[in-house]
């Protein structure tokens, strides 16, 4: 039983990345789907499908990016921020920096799904849903 699917998500990510797999598949959700467009167009990911047609709630299927030469993931932590037990919000004023803005922060917002980036150029807070880098 997953009490708590972003978690899981990010756990198949990493589990993926430390098996040195190209390819992870991931049942799908409309908050997963958002964070994977945020992970592609931060080029933290190769490529991502959504396969709708797989099963009922559908799947996301994610090729992970690795450094050609040294096979390094893309993906240093995956690390969940807010928790079902303990949501934890931010105010536009203080968004959080992630490795001194190296790393992307991804909060759920009025606005959408978008990193700690956007938000600050946009003044809004939100969920701060996970930390990537």
């Amino acid at each position: 039983m997953n009490t708590d699917p972003i978690s899981d998500y990010l756990t198949r990510l990493r589990n993926a990345i430390k098996a040195n797999h190209r390819i992870v598949e991931i049942p799908a959700s409309n908050i997963k789907k958002e964070i994977t467009k945020v992970l592609y167009d931060k080029g933290y990911i190769q490529n991502y499908k959504f396969d709708d047609a797989a099963s009922v709630q559908g799947t996301i299927k994610i090729a992970l990016k690795y450094d050609p030469n040294t096979k390094t993931p893309a993906i240093f932590n995956l690390e969940r921020a807010s928790k079902p037990g303990l949501r934890k919000y931010a105010k536009a004023a203080s968004l959080p920096r992630v490795l001194n803005g190296m790393g992307v922060a991804i909060l759920s917002t009025s606005k959408g799904v978008i990193t700690d980036k956007e938000a600050r150029e946009q003044h809004v807070g939100g969920e701060v849903l996970c930390y990537v880098y």
